[in-house]
């Protein structure tokens, strides 16, 4: 059994900056520390009073503590953290811009009146989540240990329920559809044969090399002179399936030789769907 300070050491490093600005948000509003309206997306004290910090800090509040503020923070622990280990395994930089993007997509939606939502995290936490569902669609989900569901139907379970609470549906709905247009962007577009648009800019991979946690798989950017070259090995798909991007000269070697080898000798391997006697063209 971890101890509390060994669970938080053990979180990756995106999912673990991002739950602690929320807990930390939300802690110094229960100290009086600053009004919470001074952190919420206004776009007309944006363009007119110039508070840009608004476009970032509503994205950091969770609201008070309460039993919605708790669910929010245990869907990033949870999912967040899931996601992380899981697809997004050695890319921090493209789960960064991930939630960028998301963020982005969020403040898009927002600009429409009746879409607009004074604190956007809750539905940042809503995308997180809809895209762990499309990556783990057959994991079983227990709801309050009441019912059992595959994760695929988790974010409309969540919805089921926030509904019954009597929460707002609008953060959720939106978070939907920004997690939904990411993995459209990402994955299904690009199995459908189109072209693969939104590749991580460089100077996310840049931020993510200069804050010194995580680890970036073929980054473009090189972390330590010493390290050798920074792009390198294989890509990772958003599915998590590996696809060789680049080798190595002694690589392709091994390559070609094994290719040479198997030209040479019969394959013993089990499940081949044409197996049997080769003969040479000289009959020998």
């Amino acid at each position: 059994m971890s101890t509390p300070a060994q669970y938080y050491q053990s979180l990756p490093p995106v999912s673990k900056f991002y739950g602690v600005a929320c807990l930390m948000t939300t802690s110094a509003l229960y100290f009086d520390l600053y009004d919470p309206w001074n952190i919420a997306i206004s776009y007309q004290d944006v363009f007119k009073r110039f508070q840009v910090w608004r476009l970032i800090s509503n994205f950091f509040f969770l609201g008070p503590f309460s039993p919605f503020f708790a669910i929010r923070l245990i869907m990033i622990a949870r999912y967040g953290v899931l996601l992380e280990r899981g697809p997004f395994d050695k890319r921090s930089a493209d789960y960064v811009w991930m939630l960028i993007f998301g963020a982005l997509s969020l403040l898009v939606m927002a600009a429409i009146p009746f879409l607009w939502t004074p604190f956007m995290a809750g539905s940042l936490v809503f995308m997180i989540v809809y895209v762990w569902s499309r990556e783990f669609p057959n994991a079983q989900i227990s709801i309050y240990g009441v019912v059992t569901l595959k994760g695929f139907y988790l974010p409309w379970a969540l919805l089921a329920l926030d509904l019954i609470f009597g929460a707002p549906l609008m953060e959720d709905i939106i978070g939907m559809v920004a997690g939904h247009l990411y993995y459209f962007l990402t994955v299904l577009h690009p199995l459908a044969g189109g072209k693969y648009v939104l590749k991580t800019p460089l100077w996310v991979h840049k931020i993510v090399a200069h804050w010194g946690e995580g680890i970036q798989v073929n980054s473009p950017v090189q972390h330590d002179p010493n390290a050798g070259v920074a792009f390198r090995g294989r890509s990772y798909r958003l599915n998590g399936n590996r696809a060789q991007t680049s080798t190595t000269p002694s690589e392709q070697e091994q390559g070609q030789e094994q290719t040479n080898n198997s030209a040479r000798q019969p394959n013993s391997g089990d499940g081949v769907a044409f197996r049997g006697k080769g003969y040479r063209l000289s009959g020998h």
